[in-house]
């Protein structure tokens, strides 16, 4: 009984072993053909033509993409804000969402012309789901409280292409990004302002 039970075990264990072989590829088997090259993402086009606040707002917190879709990191920036100073759209578009999210005012305004979404938090709406909005349009105001900048008040600035967040400072130009706040230099006694004199009518 034992001797039959052996070579029971004993084909059981060959017809596996001979399995696993069929199954297993052989070493010199060609590795697996990788799969194209993903395409490279989109650049973000500088259709940006003011800053969400202010004239040139402090960046308490910048982009921090984060390695995984769920991982850690910072999904927008953060732009010091007084309370109740007014937000405004950084490019026309249309407003898709304009509510509140986890206690807290979310305006999302889809840029025209663009497969990109802007999100403004926290924000009192001053504007409604469809509304069209033009580039420095007023979507509403800095909400007090609920901020996650700490004791500062701040408005977290986003970007997003589908699901895949983007930084937002992408969207301005150079020339905004660089600028600093508008000063009024004197004109030299004897000297005519620009654009008047004899020159300007070349």
């Amino acid at each position: 009984m034992r001797r039959a039970m052996r070579r029971v075990l004993t084909g059981v264990a060959v017809l596996l072993s001979s399995a696993v072989a069929a199954l297993t590829p052989p070493a010199w088997a060609d590795p697996p053909v990788p799969g194209p090259p993903s395409a490279p993402a989109a650049p973000v086009p500088a259709v940006g033509r003011v800053w969400p606040v202010g004239v040139r707002p402090s960046v308490l917190r910048g982009w921090e993409p984060p390695a995984t879709v769920y991982g850690a990191g910072h999904r927008g920036v953060d732009l010091a804000a007084p309370a109740g100073s007014a937000v405004r759209a950084v490019a026309a578009g249309r407003v898709s969402f304009a509510g509140r999210v986890a206690g807290r005012g979310v305006v999302s305004v889809e840029l025209t012309g663009t497969d990109l979404r802007t999100t403004y938090e926290p924000v009192t709406a001053a504007v409604r789901k469809g509304d069209e909005v033009a580039a420095g349009g007023v979507v509403g105001a800095v909400q007090a409280g609920g901020s996650h900048c700490g004791p500062a008040t701040c408005v977290h600035w986003g970007l997003l292409r589908g699901e895949t967040y983007l930084d937002p400072l992408s969207l301005l130009p150079p020339w905004l990004l660089a600028r600093g706040p508008s000063r009024l230099l004197p004109v030299p006694p004897g000297r005519p302002p620009p654009g008047q004199g004899p020159m300007a009518r070349r």
